[in-house]
C-alpha cells in the first residue's frame, strides 16, 4: 500500500489538526484496500434514469418504480446484514435500503469500505420505509468516485429542548475559498446560483425578445474606456504592445449602432483593478444595451419593467428583502435629480457652484478631499457619502453635471447637466444610463478635458480614443445606453449582502 502523503492540516478547519490527518490516512488506505480487491474506485460511467426529485415527486405507493440514482453520501448507517444511506444529487437527496442479500457480498463489502463524501450510484426499486420515508431499495450498488478528503458535515444535538447545530462549514472566508464544499453541505448556496441562472436568462431573453442583437466585444483592448476606474495592464509578445483588460463595453458596442444595428447588447466580463469589499470585485459581470432612436428617459421605463419582471421570475412576487430592508421593485419608481436629492439630504444647494464652493460645502459637511479631485468628483463624494446609502427604495437619481458624465448628452433644458440616470436600489447602485453622446466635436472637447484631468493627477480620467471618434465621424444615430451590474441585481433579488455569496470563485487574499 502506498504511504498516505502528509497533509498540512488548515488553520480554518473544523476539526482538529490530528483527527483530520487520521481520516484521510484511514482513507487513503481504503482507497488502496479497494484497489488490491479489484475494485476502480474511479470508474468511468453510470447510467443514471432518475433525480432524488423525480423519483420523490412520481412516487406511488401502489407501484414500485425501477430506477438508477447516483449521488454523494450524505449520511450513513451501517449494520450487519441490511444499511442505510443517503446520497445527495443536484437537486436534493433520497434515501437507499442496501440489504446484503440483494446486492451480493462482493458489492455489499465494498459498501463497507465506503465512507460521507464518496459518490456511489445504486440501480433499484421505489419504496416507503415503515417510518414513511420514500427510498430506493438497491439491487446493485456501485462506487463511482472514493472521497479522500472528510466532507465537514453539520451535527445536531438537543440541548435543553432544542436543536443545535455544531460542526457547520459557516466560515465565509473558508466556504468562499472552497466553494466547492460550500456546494456541497450548504444546499441553499446551490439556490442562489441557480436564481442567478435564470436573471440571466430573463434579461436574455427580454433583451432577444424585442430584436436586439448579442454580441461579443474584445476584452483586451489597446485603449481603455466607456467608465471612470483603473484597467489591468498586460502585454502582447507577438506585437509587442501593452494591452488593457477592458472596464466597460461602452465604445466597441456603440461602434455597433454606427455600423447600423438598432440595439445591441453584450454580457460581459469586466475588470477594474480598484479594492475589494462586500459590493466589489475586480472581476465583475454586467450586461450593456445600446438601443439606437431611443433617449433616457424611455430607458428607466425599460429598467422599471425589466427589474419587476425578474423579481417575480425568481421570488415569485414584486418584492425582495436585501440588506434587512423590504424593498418593492413594483413601478414606478421615484425618480430625483442628484442637485435635488444632495439639498434633501444635506440642505446643501450645489446648483451653479465653483470648484471652490463646492470644495466649502464638502468641509461644511465634514469631507475631507483629496485636493487633485475636480468638481464633479467632489460632487460624488458628497452624493456617494450623505445621499446614496439613504436611497433604499428604488430610486432613478438623474441630471449628473457634465463632467461627471463624459459620454453623455447635454441636457436638452438644464445647461451644464447631461441626460443620465442611476438606479439606487438599498443604498447601492445597480445601474447606469445615458442618451448617449453622438456629437462628434462635442465628444472630442470632453475627452480632452478628462486627458486634462489625468495630467492633474486622475488616474480613473478618460482616455483619447480616436478610433471611437472616427466612429462618431460617420454618424451615429440618437442612442440611449444602459449598463446593470449583474451582480448587483443578483445580490438584490437574492437577498445576499456580499457580493462575494454572488460569485462563484470571488477573488480573496493569498492563503
Amino acid at each position: 500500500m502506498p504511504n498516505a502523503p502528509e497533509q498540512k492540516p488548515q488553520q480554518n478547519d473544523q476539526s482538529p489538526a490530528v483527527s483530520l490527518n487520521d481520516q484521510m490516512k484511514r482513507r487513503f488506505e481504503e482507497r488502496a484496500h479497494l484497489a488490491e480487491a479489484g475494485i476502480e474506485p474511479y470508474p468511468y460511467k453510470f447510467d443514471v434514469t432518475a433525480t432524488s426529485k423525480a423519483v420523490i415527486e412520481s412516487f406511488s405507493d401502489d407501484n414500485a418504480v425501477d430506477v438508477s440514482v447516483a449521488g454523494r453520501i450524505m449520511a450513513i448507517r451501517k449494520m450487519g446484514k441490511a444499511s442505510f444511506l443517503h446520497i445527495q444529487d443536484s437537486v436534493g437527496r433520497i434515501q437507499i435500503y442496501l440489504k446484503k442479500d440483494d446486492v451480493g457480498e462482493a458489492s455489499y463489502n465494498t459498501f463497507k469500505l465506503l465512507d460521507i463524501g464518496d459518490i456511489v450510484g445504486v440501480s433499484g426499486f421505489t419504496f416507503r420505509t415503515k417510518t414513511g420515508e420514500i427510498s430506493v431499495h438497491a439491487r446493485q450498488f456501485e462506487l463511482l468516485s472514493k472521497s479522500l478528503r472528510p466532507i465537514p458535515i453539520a451535527k445536531e444535538k438537543e440541548v435543553d429542548g432544542q436543536k443545535v447545530v455544531y460542526d457547520a462549514f459557516s466560515d465565509r472566508e473558508l466556504r468562499y475559498r472552497q466553494r466547492y464544499v460550500d456546494l456541497i453541505v450548504n444546499p441553499e448556496v446551490r439556490g442562489t446560483f441557480i436564481k442567478r441562472t435564470k436573471i440571466v436568462a430573463l434579461m436574455r431573453n427580454y433583451f432577444s425578445s424585442n430584436g436586439w442583437l448579442e454580441v461579443e466585444t474584445p476584452i483586451l483592448q489597446p485603449i481603455y474606456g466607456g467608465a471612470a476606474a483603473r484597467p489591468f495592464t498586460t502585454h502582447h509578445n507577438a506585437l509587442d504592445m501593452e494591452l488593457y483588460l477592458r472596464i466597460a463595453n461602452e465604445l466597441y458596442l456603440k461602434r455597433l449602432i454606427v455600423g447600423g444595428f438598432d440595439g445591441v447588447y453584450e454580457f460581459a466580463k469586466d475588470f477594474r483593478n480598484e479594492g475589494i469589499d462586500r459590493f466589489h470585485n475586480p472581476e465583475f459581470t454586467q450586461v450593456e444595451l445600446y438601443v439606437a432612436y431611443k433617449d433616457y428617459v424611455w430607458m428607466m421605463e425599460l429598467v422599471e419593467d425589466l427589474l419587476h419582471k425578474a423579481c417575480l421570475e425568481v421570488n415569485g412576487k414584486d418584492s425582495t428583502i436585501f440588506l434587512g430592508n423590504e424593498i418593492s421593485l413594483k413601478p414606478p419608481f421615484r425618480r430625483l435629480t442628484i442637485a435635488d436629492s444632495i439639498k434633501e439630504f444635506t440642505g446643501m444647494d450645489i446648483r451653479g457652484k465653483s470648484e471652490a464652493q463646492l470644495r466649502d460645502i464638502a468641509k461644511d459637511l465634514g469631507l475631507e478631499l483629496d485636493p487633485k479631485i475636480s468638481s464633479g468628483k467632489i460632487i460624488d463624494e458628497i452624493f456617494g457619502e450623505f445621499v446614496e446609502p439613504k436611497l433604499i427604495q428604488p430610486t432613478f437619481i438623474t441630471d449628473y453635471p457634465e463632467e461627471m458624465s463624459p459620454l453623455a448628452k447635454k441636457h436638452r433644458s438644464e445647461p451644464g447637466l447631461v441626460e443620465r440616470f442611476e438606479l439606487i436600489v438599498g443604498g447601492k447602485e445597480v445601474c447606469n444610463s445615458f442618451s448617449e453622446l453622438n456629437d462628434p466635436v462635442i465628444q472630442r472637447e470632453r475627452l480632452e478635458e478628462q486627458a486634462s484631468l489625468r495630467q492633474r493627477g486622475d488616474d480613473e480620467a478618460m482616455i483619447v480614443d480616436e478610433d471611437f471618434l472616427r466612429a462618431l465621424e460617420y454618424g451615429m444615430p440618437p442612442c440611449a445606453g444602459l449598463g446593470i451590474g449583474i451582480d448587483r441585481m443578483v445580490m438584490l433579488l437574492t437577498g445576499q449582502d456580499s457580493i462575494r455569496d454572488v460569485i462563484f470563485f470571488p477573488h480573496l487574499k493569498p492563503e
